[in-house]
């Protein structure tokens, strides 16, 4: 146990039994923790991934009150903390030696923790990733609706959705993801357990594309949306977030929520259009270790 009520362990089952209320108290605050436990407990159970994640809660007056995560590959998953809590479990995590490759969470506890970790370590946190969180209201298909309709992917249509994948990464610089896609490593990316949707011309032709979480406390992300440079300015990929929107409710979602690059105002715009409202904002934090201190 960890001073100020953290617990830790490598136990998913055991995390989830203690903490999964919490985690499913605030379906769309925590969607990022809620997916990424799951991956994990998925791929631990499919013996993926010898070396064990992390996981903690913390717990005050009777409950728990925050969770972290530590992947295998470096990701710090945090829920909201204060400064002050935030401070204390960068000094404890470092007391014990781990060494996470980047922290993401919402924007304050993510810069909260950065700076924390800074001054614990010496590490410097570099900044890559910023965005805003929005929830599902009441949905609003886009008028004009454009030709066509909506159709869910099949396995014939994989090598198409890998390469539209790919090209959403290479437009978002996401390095990560790209090597993995490249290396043959699909399941291994984030996109590996998405269902997909394609927005399809009356002829049958694929014009865009939206990616959709598991159902997993309630909620589904939509992530990605993607839809082709040549392709865009006709409204395909607001029918088609809307098409994946629909499906999540269908499948017993109660938020469904997305991310957006708050320096797109075309995209923010589009989601509040079609019943997204904003929520939160939320941030992530590179670690550069450089040359270990002397003494």
């Amino acid at each position: 146990m960890l001073p100020d009520g953290w617990h830790l362990t490598q136990d998913v089952d055991d995390f989830l039994a203690r903490a999964g209320d919490f985690l499913r108290s605030r379906p769309a605050l925590h969607n990022t923790p809620l997916t990424d436990v799951e991956r994990l407990r998925a791929r631990r159970a499919a013996g993926h991934d010898a070396e064990a994640a992390v996981f903690g809660r913390l717990e005050s007056g009777g409950g728990v009150v925050a969770i972290l995560y530590l992947t295998p590959r470096g990701r710090l998953g945090l829920t909201p903390l204060s400064p002050e809590r935030t401070d204390a479990l960068a000094a404890r995590l470092a007391g014990l030696g781990l060494s996470p490759a980047h922290v993401i969470a919402d924007h304050d506890t993510a810069g909260a923790f950065a700076e924390s970790w800074r001054r614990h370590t010496g590490a410097v946190p570099l900044p890559f990733w910023r965005t805003h969180l929005y929830r599902l209201g009441t949905l609003t298909p886009p008028l004009p609706r454009p030709e066509g309709q909506g159709r869910t992917v099949g396995g014939g249509d994989r090598e198409q959705v890998v390469r539209w994948c790919r090209e959403f990464c290479v437009d978002v610089g996401e390095q990560a993801s790209i090597d993995l896609i490249d290396a043959g490593a699909w399941d291994d990316s984030r996109f590996g357990d998405r269902h997909f949707t394609f927005w399809e011309t009356p002829a049958g032709a694929p014009v865009s594309m939206a990616a959709a979480t598991s159902l997993v406390g309630g909620m589904v992300r939509v992530d990605p949306v993607y839809t082709p440079a040549r392709l865009r300015g006709h409204g395909y990929a607001g029918a088609v977030t809307a098409e994946a929107s629909r499906a999540a409710l269908a499948a017993g979602a109660t938020d469904v929520v997305l991310f957006t690059d708050p320096d797109n105002p075309t995209s923010n715009a589009l989601y509040q259009r079609i019943g997204y409202v904003h929520v939160a904002d939320f941030a992530g934090h590179r670690f550069s270790y450089g040359a270990p201190r002397a003494g």
